[in-house]
């Protein structure tokens, strides 16, 4: 899964589903023992009396699961960096897997049929970057540091707009009678605050998205058009030269972004420290404490008298291109076959540092070897007679950790129109147990399963209920949920588009995102179970009558 923020958040959208007659979700008893017991449509429209599903979905194995992640996830593949040896590796034997099954690939440009390439940037900060606020000087990852791109490869003069906290929602806006478009901004972090600390901008106290993530106001940033957005923190207690120390080996390592991509998600971030701060502002601390005193006594935002001292900043950024890929296999349906379900993963983790691999056993190999073993049932299936309806497109994507790269250019160069594409079901960790949930029974979180389509998660839950029920976790559902999960994987570029999505998803753990994440810890009983609830609630989409309908948009 993509980086949990600023520190890691480097290492690391529109066409409308058409409306289709909505079918009926068949809610079945469970077969006793395993023995098939429902009758369902086979692809040639009749039924046998025979519930084929529960015969495929046993070809999903701990077993199987084991075999392919031994492969993805051992130190050969050097942990799977987008555009690096292991990655290509990864992306050549995924495509050996769905060719020596029987799948097809799909792509028809390039060479590669089950391979769809494209160009990333290594992007690396130069030497010899520097900022000026009057006749003082402050240095590089001492006073200020950047994330992301940066437009400021020569020495350039900044003015920018102080827009206090950044914050737009129902009943307070920052951006209220304000042109950012094509500015750059100065962005408080944090959110106005009361007594104890407790947020003043949630019916709880309990911080919200705009005090717990930076992303969500560089997201923000980029929709009102902002060209920069400089962060800084008057909090007494925060440490800007203690948390710029800690950055400091991370923002040293290369990132990426993608090539041609015009127009991204959030704007190039910079964050300052509080002297650059006050400087920049023409202020003191004593004056800035009363100005956000006074915004926390009237929760509302207040209007600045700060004279605004220009800036002088070069952040130049060094520049390699890369190659990398999704793999891509396909499964073509029966009577209904332009209708397309994807099933996802990405095979990209975090490379090697310092020495050490980072294999990205759970993260997301297990999502991976899910969807490997997933298409084999399924070829299996199609080749005994019991394909399925609709078509199924297995996508392993890349760059996922580096911003949802592979999943974005699928979504802005679809190999099936997405206006064809009727759901995707997403898989991102699922080898592993959370703290939420040690010792207790067997779960998995669902994300985003009813933000588009309601009958998607009432499909869902009867296809769980059906086989082997497990707990349904949907607390990430929560649109204030601080974590912004459902905006973390790839699930999303299809969300975006009004595709529908279910995200598939064990939780954060100790080996999160660390060289620790092996495959020895993995749990294949519970992997095998998340996995088969997955292949149940694909095989029901690809086979009933009706086409699920778009007919919500829940944030």
């Amino acid at each position: 899964m993509k980086q949990t923020p600023l520190l890691l958040a480097f290492l690391a959208l529109a066409s409308t589903v058409p409306a289709h007659a909505q079918g009926k979700v068949k809610v079945k008893t469970k077969p006793a023992s395993g023995a098939a017991a429902t009758k369902i449509k086979t692809t040639d429209g009749k039924t046998d009396g025979k519930d084929w599903s529960v015969k495929y979905a046993d070809q999903v194995t701990a077993e199987r699961l084991r075999t392919h992640l031994a492969v993805l996830a051992s130190d050969e593949y050097e942990g799977r960096e987008t555009g690096q040896k292991g990655q290509h590796m990864a992306a050549d034997y995924i495509e050996k897997q769905f060719k020596d099954a029987g799948l097809t690939g799909p792509v028809t440009t390039g060479t590669d049929p089950y391979q769809q390439h494209f160009d990333v940037e290594q992007v690396t900060w130069a030497e010899g970057n520097t900022l000026k606020v009057g006749s003082t000087s402050y240095a590089w990852l001492t006073d200020f540091y950047g994330i992301g791109d940066s437009p400021f490869g020569q020495e350039t003069s900044v003015k920018p707009v102080f827009v206090g906290y950044g914050i737009e929602q129902p009943g307070y806006s920052d951006y209220a009678n304000v042109d950012v478009k094509g500015k750059d901004i100065l962005v408080l972090m944090g959110e106005p605050t009361g007594d104890g600390g407790k947020a003043l901008l949630s019916a709880d106290g309990s911080p919200t998205k705009w005090g717990t993530d930076y992303r969500g106001k560089a997201q923000l940033a980029a929709q009102k058009g902002a060209r920069t957005v400089f962060f800084v923190s008057f909090n007494p207690t925060s440490n800007f030269a203690k948390q710029t120390a800690r950055m400091a080996p991370f923002i040293s390592r290369p990132s990426m972004v993608m090539v041609g991509n015009d127009k991204p998600s959030r704007v190039p971030s910079f964050f300052i420290s509080p002297a650059v701060g006050l400087a920049v502002l023409g202020t003191t601390d004593a004056a800035m404490q009363t100005y956000l005193a006074k915004i926390n006594s009237t929760k509302q935002p207040v209007a600045a008298t700060f004279k605004v001292v220009p800036m002088q900043i070069k952040a130049e950024r060094k520049r390699e291109k890369l190659d990398t890929q999704n793999v891509l296999g396909f499964i073509e349906g029966s009577d209904k076959k332009e209708d397309v379900i994807v099933i996802s993963a990405h095979h990209d983790h975090l490379g090697k540092h310092e020495g050490q691999v980072f294999n990205g056993a759970d993260d997301d190999g297990s999502g991976t070897t899910a969807i490997i073993t997933m298409a084999e049932a399924f070829a299996k299936a199609k080749k005994e007679g019991h394909g399925p309806r609709r078509s199924l497109l297995f996508l392993s994507v890349t760059g996922e950790e580096k911003g949802l790269f592979g999943s974005e250019y699928y979504s802005k160069h679809p190999i099936f129109p997405l206006a064809s594409t009727e759901a995707d079901l997403n898989v991102d960790m699922i080898g592993r147990t959370d703290v939420e949930h040690e010792g207790k029974p067997d779960y998995v979180y669902v994300i985003g399963s009813d933000k588009l389509a309601s009958e998607l998660r009432v499909i869902l839950e009867a296809e769980n209920k059906q086989y082997g029920p497990i707990d349904l976790d949907y607390r990430f559902d929560d649109p204030n949920d601080p974590n912004r999960f459902y905006y973390r994987s790839d699930h999303y570029n299809f969300a975006v588009n009004k595709v529908p999505v279910a995200f598939f998803f064990n939780g954060v753990h100790a080996d999160y995102h660390q060289q620790s994440d092996e495959i020895d810890k993995i749990q294949f009983d519970k992997m095998e179970k998340r996995a088969r609830l997955v292949f149940h609630t694909a095989w029901e989409l690809a086979n009933r009558d009706g086409r699920i309908v778009v007919d919500s948009n829940k944030p």
